[in-house]
């Protein structure tokens, strides 16, 4: 029986994780909160609406990122960022564009894009499929994963907002085109999520320390975890159970 082990979401897109013990999703849209907010940079394409990842400041591109901790206070929008190399962070994404982009500085390659604002995504959200999705993983994919490297790495890597126990490795995969069940909510399962570069890099330090594409490749595709529209609104929380429709 497959039950939701972790919820997670990434309120400024890639920039800071942040586990939740339950969401309430709405017909239509992104998790609540989740890449709300992005960071454009010097070549961003500005455009009303949804953008795609290239568009933004991204782990991909500066692996430093990927150690970044979030915690959102939602009723003053107010985002506290945390990294092992840079002192606590306290802004509001909307007001002060300024102190971020200062603080981020020092994470940043020297050869990329400088970053340069903020935009916001109200519902829909900057999530990397062109459509309102949450994302769904297995621990049981993880292990698989960490066996074909050789060593323990950190789930984080995959940034989802699901993570599910109880299944076999890539049992995910057979939930494309399928509806589910998940808490009070109904999933319809579009897609797997081809990975990039920004997986291998630790979530703790921000090094790349672990060939996950490679391993992926070795392992028959590039994919990991799976990505959903909502077509039920309902909680989800800790514990609740997945089931096929």
């Amino acid at each position: 029986m497959s039950r939701v082990a972790e919820i997670l979401r990434y309120p400024l897109k890639a920039h800071g994780r942040e586990q939740i013990s339950q969401v309430a999703l709405k017909k239509g849209e992104a998790m609540p909160w989740d890449r709300v907010w992005a960071v454009t940079h010097e070549a961003t394409r500005h455009a009303d609406g949804w953008l795609s990842c290239s568009n933004f400041t991204r782990a991909a591109k500066a692996p430093e990122l990927m150690a970044i901790t979030a915690e959102l206070t939602e009723a003053t929008e107010t985002l506290t960022l945390r990294h092992p190399k840079r002192p606590d962070l306290v802004f509001r994404p909307d007001d002060d564009v300024v102190a971020f982009l200062e603080w981020m500085k020092p994470l940043m390659p020297q050869n990329r894009a400088a970053s340069t604002g903020i935009l916001r995504l109200n519902g829909r959200g900057f999530t990397d499929s062109d459509f309102a999705s949450v994302s769904l993983s297995s621990h049981a994919s993880h292990a698989a994963v960490e066996q074909q490297v050789g060593k323990s790495l950190s789930h984080h890597r995959w940034r989802s907002n699901f993570w599910l126990d109880g299944m076999n490795a890539w049992d995910e995969f057979a939930l494309v085109g399928r509806k589910v069940s998940l808490g009070d909510t109904v999933l319809e399962v579009r897609e797997r999520i081809t990975r990039c570069r920004a997986t291998t890099a630790n979530p703790e330090t921000g090094a790349r320390d672990a060939d996950t594409l490679g391993a992926l490749k070795q392992l028959g595709h590039q994919e990991f975890g799976v990505c959903a529209a909502v077509i039920q609104s309902g909680l989800v929380r800790e514990g609740d159970r997945l089931e096929v429709l």
